[in-house]
């Protein structure tokens, strides 16, 4: 028995940083979006480089492994010699690979990774053999000996399963997370219906959530200051909207500003824990699959596991790769006791 199996995607990850990056704000009276632009037509030096294996299937897996949890993950790869370099990062963490699925047919995923000079990043994806994991690909009696199944991004013609995934992982009493991924939401909020409503952990950044939900957060103008509340109204708008049962978590997380969670009946917020950010990438897995593993581990202390999670993103963040920086839960304890200013708000 596994006590999570991760389901997402599997990269081979180039990533690259250069000083050059500049970081562009464009403003409206409604929004504010930032690019990373680069000098067109230019010759760009490159900084620094490496090459690693990621994808939130990965990161999540190995990520709930060296957190002592039993874990397995299904994740669709190519045939070829550069996948082995992710099915040894799955031995080094002791992740049972034999749920995984090899094909001929398309290459392994692969990722090019634009490091600014502030530490977050632009990816530029080949989706691969993840966009091709069918129901045919899923070993369900794994699943159903698994005491959770966490869904990371699903894309292409991956996102087909989730209605089935959902509905096994309720029939069979599994706990199901979900980080909801761009593919999925683009699609309409009517794919994501039935999954959203079985889902126990609901996962997604602010972008994402503002997607779905067709709700922007406004910025402060001349007779409203929302930056001075605790959390913004539209923030908890759109958590009010994607949890309409009292009978789950669900998080959005907000870069800079750390995250927020609605579990029905109290919102939670939690500011980010002090790290020096060398890079952005894996931040979200590591918090997702954290604060998973934290409720089991705390017996659904959303509280403490909200705080669990950030310390564990923030030392990811310190490093340069997505799985780089993983910290034990005994290692995140004494972290939080070397900062015990460091607390979530709740508030009603």
């Amino acid at each position: 028995m596994y006590d999570v199996i991760t389901i997402g995607s599997a990269t081979l990850d180039a990533f690259i940083e250069t000083d050059a990056a500049n970081i562009v704000s464009v403003s409206s009276v409604s929004s504010k979006r930032e690019f990373m632009a680069y000098p067109y037509g230019a010759k760009i030096e490159i900084d620094n480089f490496d090459f690693q294996t990621g994808g939130g299937g990965i990161n999540t897996a190995s990520n709930f492994a060296h957190l002592g949890l039993k874990t397995s993950t299904i994740v669709k790869i190519g045939d070829e010699i550069q996948s082995g370099k992710i099915l040894k990062t799955l031995n080094y963490y002791d992740v049972d690979i034999s749920n995984i699925i090899k094909t001929d047919k398309f290459h392994t995923g692969f990722s090019i990774i634009l490091t600014s000079f502030q530490g977050d990043r632009t990816v530029l994806a080949h989706r691969g053999a993840n966009a091709h994991l069918k129901k045919e690909d899923i070993n369900f009696s794994a699943v159903k000996n698994s005491k959770w199944l966490y869904l990371a991004p699903l894309n292409g013609d991956s996102t087909k399963i989730l209605d089935e995934l959902a509905d096994y992982a309720e029939n069979h009493d599994v706990n199901l997370a979900i980080n909801v991924g761009t593919s999925s939401i683009k699609q309409g909020k009517q794919h994501l219906y039935r999954i959203l409503k079985t889902a126990e952990v609901v996962i997604l950044n602010k972008d994402e959530a503002s997607m779905l939900t067709g709700i922007e957060v406004r910025p402060d103008n001349k007779t409203e200051n929302y930056s001075d509340e605790l959390i913004h109204p539209d923030i908890k708008r759109m958590l009010r909207e994607i949890n309409p049962k009292k009978s789950k978590v669900t998080i959005i997380t907000d870069g800079k500003n750390g995250v927020y969670a609605f579990d029905g009946y109290k919102y939670y917020q939690c500011g980010e824990f002090p790290a020096k950010v060398v890079s952005t990438l894996g931040a979200g897995d590591a918090f997702s699959s954290t604060f998973v593993a934290s409720l089991e581990k705390t017996n659904w202390d959303i509280e403490k596991s909200l705080m669990y999670a950030s310390v564990n993103a923030a030392s990811v963040v310190e490093h340069f790769g997505a799985q780089d920086g993983f910290l034990t839960f005994d290692e995140i304890k004494d972290k939080l006791k070397k900062n015990k200013k460091f607390k979530v708000n709740i508030c009603e």
